[in-house]
């Protein structure tokens, strides 16, 4: 009763302080965020994203879609990760468009590799459905994973709708990614320690849809991770490594889809995507390779190991990025 009382505490106490984080975080940059945006209107633009973005060539294309591929499914951030890489190198922001269109290459990494269980639960649903089943869990992991995408569906149309600007330079800043990958890392600790890894596929409920999903929707802060943040109360709620990773990666899907396809419509809508129609290519099919490669890399090492590596891996990115921060090397 003990052991359950404090799970249950510890993962209350990862969702409130994941968005209080989120407040704290954002809040010094909020107002001077909405300053430069009011600037750029008195000025005549009607942009409301104040940080630049910058055209890709071929090669970096391929580079960030091996960045995207490498760090999606893998409890690192993949949109840190791919605003880090291009400031260290000096090439620029690709933007929020950018980032998010690549992961269709990842969409589709995770649609061929977990095709039989996609299908499975699909058919499963259908069937459930009709002969009115409501006990099968294939229905009710289906449904968990419809619900679970709700929350972070809302809070990302809400940003986008709302404060777009207040997303790229709050949000996105290095200085939040570096805190908030730390914070992920103590947290992330925090699960392996706290869960007993025990429960299996066989074993999910509508309820791990529902906590994952809230947790999901924590990855709205870049650095927070969304396999990162779903696979840690994963392992608050008991499930072992290798089914919170992929019940993470199923949750995903949905949420990668949507995201991805709503900001291609934008970069086709205002001519981006003609532009750079080649480097698009060429970072979509890197990270459709590059992700396939680490899902099968993942799921094979989380049945053998812990996630501490992964943990001493966030915090070492932290610490370096305020490091470079603080000696001004971006």
């Amino acid at each position: 009763m003990f052991r359950q009382t404090k799970k249950y505490l510890s993962y209350i106490c990862f969702l409130s302080f994941g968005l209080i984080l989120s407040i704290f975080v954002s809040a010094p940059n909020h107002n001077f965020a909405l300053a430069i945006s009011s600037n750029i209107m008195a000025q005549g633009t009607t942009t409301d994203v104040v940080d630049s973005v910058t055209q890709v060539n071929l090669l970096q294309a391929i580079i960030l879609g091996f960045v995207q591929g490498a760090t999606e499914f893998i409890p690192i951030s993949s949109t840190a990760h791919l605003k880090a890489v291009p400031v260290f190198f000096g090439w620029g922001d690709p933007g929020v468009s950018f980032s998010a269109v690549i992961q269709l290459g990842s969409l589709a990494a995770v649609l061929s590799y977990f095709w039989s269980d996609i299908a499975q639960i699909t058919k499963g649903m259908i069937g459930a459905v009709s002969t009115a089943d409501y006990d099968s869990q294939d229905f009710w992991l289906a449904v968990g994973i419809v619900v679970g995408t709700i929350p972070i569906v809302t809070l990302g149309l809400m940003l986008k709708v709302f404060e777009p600007a207040f997303y790229e330079n709050s949000l996105r800043s290095m200085g939040s990614i570096a805190i908030v990958s730390i914070v992920m890392a103590l947290l992330l600790a925090l699960a392996e320690y706290v869960g007993n890894h025990k429960r299996n596929f066989q074993d999910l409920t509508l309820k791990d849809g529902i906590l994952l999903g809230l947790a999901q929707a924590l990855a709205i802060i870049p650095g927070v991770s969304r396999s990162g943040s779903t696979m840690t109360a994963g392992l608050f709620n008991n499930l072992d490594r290798a089914t919170a990773a992929r019940f993470s990666f199923l949750l995903g899907i949905p949420a990668i889809a949507l995201s991805g396809l709503v900001e291609l419509k934008d970069m086709i809508d205002t001519g981006a995507a003609s532009s750079g129609l080649i480097s698009l290519l060429g970072a979509l099919i890197s990270s459709a390779v590059f992700s396939y490669l680490a899902i099968a890399w993942l799921i094979k090492f989380l049945q053998r190991r812990s996630t501490w590596i992964f943990v001493w891996y966030r915090l070492g990115f932290g610490v370096f990025i305020l490091a470079a921060l603080a000696l001004e090397w971006i």
